[in-house]
């Protein structure tokens, strides 16, 4: 019985800790018939009163890399901005918040996947996951 359960608690742990990025569960409505070649970035963006214009920069590849894809000044008011980039590319993204006289710079990246889904909606379908990037302020002084 103790090994049962201890088997049972490593297969658990492996589910839960696995490389696997987009997890077990898959949204149905948003399942594609048709296997995508493009898709849209969602940048989830702080949403505070305290906070003026935003710059948000996206970024192929890397930072580093300096291929600068596009850059947008938004009210902060937004939660969220979206972008549309191709799949299977990484994207890295800055915004830059403005408070008082202090600037907080936010940075994420993503590689936006297609994954195939055959049983756990009504009809196979395809999936794109890895395309959310949380751009929130966690820490300010």
């Amino acid at each position: 019985m103790k090994i049962t359960i201890k088997l049972l608690l490593f297969l658990f742990l492996v589910m839960c800790f696995s490389c696997e990025e987009q997890g077990l569960i898959i949204k149905c409505p948003d399942c594609l018939q048709d296997e995508p070649v493009n898709t849209e970035l969602e940048i989830k963006l702080e949403n505070s009163s305290y906070y003026h214009d935003a710059l948000i920069q996206i970024w192929e590849g890397n930072l580093e890399d300096s291929i600068l894809l596009s850059s947008n000044s938004i009210r902060a008011y937004s939660s969220t901005f979206k972008q549309g980039v191709t799949i299977n590319k990484k994207y890295t993204v800055t915004v830059t918040y403005h408070y008082l006289n202090d600037t907080y710079i936010a940075v994420d990246s993503a590689i936006p996947r297609v994954k195939y889904n055959k049983d756990q909606c009504d009809e196979p379908c395809y999936f794109v996951y890895d395309k959310v990037l949380d751009l929130r302020l966690k820490y300010t002084k």
